[in-house]
């Protein structure tokens, strides 16, 4: 018993650390820039940034716009997860990057506060991802062949630095969330000061964190809903390739 509560202090000791530094590394954006686009892009910088250096190097993030085999494009997107293994190109015209709709894992918008109209703003975001056509194609390996298979919902949220509900995510919150419906569904957020909302689809509840373990448990409950996205579909190289003159 002794042995097991050490190790359990010595796991909070090392995940507190993990915070503190994480959040410090997130708050300087806010603490050395004034102006408010200046301020923005850097916290999304910030964001990609942290993001590339604690998920696995699989994972690639970017700011970007997501672009399907029907030419369709979604809004500008603050930061997309995408994969490069199974969607073997992106787009890059003069830094404006375009990503395959089938590469993608998970879109996140970010502002500085978190609120009704900002939390809105972000699940149209996520629905103009979610509205686009996603191709499906078989994946040939040494063993054999994998059959196609149905893309998975594409995880969808929101990054803050604060939160504008003085109760911060109870009551108010929820009611804002919970009227999101279909492709609008925000899964997950961070409000840095106030906490990690997690929408629990396994049993269709919402979890909250308490504000002092914000980035922890921001990025443990996303790097579950990755892990149960597993790996996105191949994409069907013909449905892109059917905008060229000859090709077959």
């Amino acid at each position: 018993m002794v042995e097991t509560i050490v190790e359990n202090e010595r796991m909070q000791h090392l995940f507190m650390v993990l915070q503190r530094k994480m959040l410090t590394e997130l708050e300087g954006a806010r603490t050395i820039l004034e102006h408010p686009t200046t301020m923005g892009d850097s916290f999304e910088l910030e964001w990609i940034n942290w993001l590339k250096k604690y998920l696995p190097e699989r994972y690639c993030i970017d700011k970007a716009q997501v672009i399907d085999s029907e030419g369709n494009l979604s809004q500008q997107i603050d930061i997309i997860i995408y994969d490069r293994q199974y969607t073997p190109f992106i787009f890059n015209d003069n830094g404006a990057i375009y990503v395959p709709a089938e590469s993608v894992y998970a879109v996140f918008e970010v502002k500085p506060m978190l609120n009704k109209a900002n939390m809105i703003y972000a699940a149209e975001k996520a629905e103009s991802v979610r509205n686009l056509h996603r191709t499906s194609a078989p994946i040939i390996h040494a063993g054999g062949r994998f059959d196609a298979v149905a893309p998975k919902q594409i995880i969808a949220g929101i990054l803050t630095y604060d939160c504008e509900w003085v109760e911060g995510l109870k009551d108010t919150f929820i009611k804002n969330l919970e009227a999101l419906r279909n492709n609008q569904i925000l899964n997950i957020g961070c409000s840095l000061k106030k906490g990690t909302f997690y929408m629990n689809s396994e049993t269709d509840t919402i979890q909250v964190s308490s504000a002092d373990e914000s980035l922890v448990y921001f990025f443990l409950k996303l790097f579950k809903e990755l892990q149960n996205v597993g790996t996105v579909p191949a994409m069907d190289i013909n449905e892109y390739g059917k905008f060229l003159e000859n090709f077959q």
